[in-house]
């Protein structure tokens, strides 16, 4: 698919630097010059259609943890710290649970057009560039606040490589930042596609189909399992088109197009609330919003960007 990587958080060319992040003075020297990216709980500080960077020492950042190098943006290094410690003014906590949480906390240090908001509501206003600093930040910043223990011998373990590590001080293990494979996929038969909605879901709200990937599977074996387990609709040939990193909270989604060998749809209500096919013209009114019935995945996920780009047909 030539236009994979124009999907959200998609490859914007970011150098990561690794070589730096052992060095503990070339790390140093970075943080006198760079910009810095707060998290409250998982959202990142926003201003507008920007990431907030926020300047070293800024009263924002006196309650982060130890900075995380995300790398190198045109030469400006860039860092994340959690600030999950900080306490907004009463009546301005997160929504607790559900799907979305469509709060914004504002912080007294900063003007009423910053705040900390959900990724999945301001992804599609972020540059290229900010969405994937954004994502790698929101992942490392989750992954640490939960493996802060060693899974070897359970002692609390240290972050290091300027945050793309974790070591065990007790046993000398060394942790990586967890990514879980996730197939996600464009099931069709003739002139339809097949779509379905988990438990919990917004009401209509409709998505592909995705899976974790399992242990000794492959990316085309789990497609076909996935889409039997749910739906049991068998699959034959399966193909790759595009992949995203999804940090909600620590997915690689790998986007496939399987051709289905039945369309007789029996759904596991472990798995699926319902699935149903939907034809290319009836999925048109559904991407633009006018389906009595049915809507369609958030806008910036990768289901939405398969699917609008079936309907274009741009998937070579």
């Amino acid at each position: 698919m030539r236009i994979a990587e124009t999907v959200t958080f998609g490859g914007s060319g970011l150098d990561r630097a690794a070589h730096l992040r052992r060095d503990t003075a070339a790390i140093t020297a970075a943080m006198s010059r760079a910009t810095i990216l707060p998290l409250w709980r998982g959202k990142p500080l926003i201003n507008d259609d920007r990431a907030g960077w926020l300047p070293p020492g800024h009263p924002v950042l006196a309650t982060g943890g130890p900075a995380i190098f995300l790398g190198l943006d045109d030469g400006m290094p860039r860092f994340a710290t959690d600030i999950s410690n900080w306490s907004p003014e009463a009546g301005a906590e997160a929504v607790e649970g559900g799907f979305f949480d469509p709060s914004v906390q504002a912080h007294p240090a900063l003007s009423t057009d910053w705040g900390f908001a959900e990724l999945r509501g301001v992804m599609t206003r972020l540059s290229p560039r900010d969405a994937e600093l954004v994502a790698t930040a929101k992942a490392l910043v989750q992954w640490h606040r939960s493996h802060g223990f060693c899974a070897t011998c359970g002692a609390q373990s240290k972050m290091s490589d300027a945050g793309w590590q974790r070591t065990c001080p007790a046993c000398g293990t060394q942790h990586f930042p967890r990514t879980d494979p996730v197939v996600i996929m464009l099931v069709t038969r003739g002139n339809s596609v097949l779509l379905g909605r988990s438990p919990g879901w917004p009401e209509g709200m409709y998505s592909l189909l995705a899976g974790f990937v399992e242990p000794g599977e492959t990316l085309e074996a789990a497609v076909r399992r996935e889409v039997k387990e749910e739906s049991g609709i068998d699959c034959g040939a399966v193909g790759y088109l595009a992949s995203q990193p999804w940090p909600f909270p620590a997915s690689l989604m790998f986007g496939a197009s399987a051709e289905a060998l039945s369309d007789k749809i029996v759904v596991d209500p472990a798995e699926l609330e319902h699935a149903l096919w939907v034809s290319r013209e009836e999925l048109v009114s559904v991407m633009v919003g006018q389906h009595p019935t049915i809507k369609p995945a958030r806008k910036g996920a990768i289901a939405h960007f398969i699917l609008e780009n079936w309907l274009a047909g741009r998937l070579e």
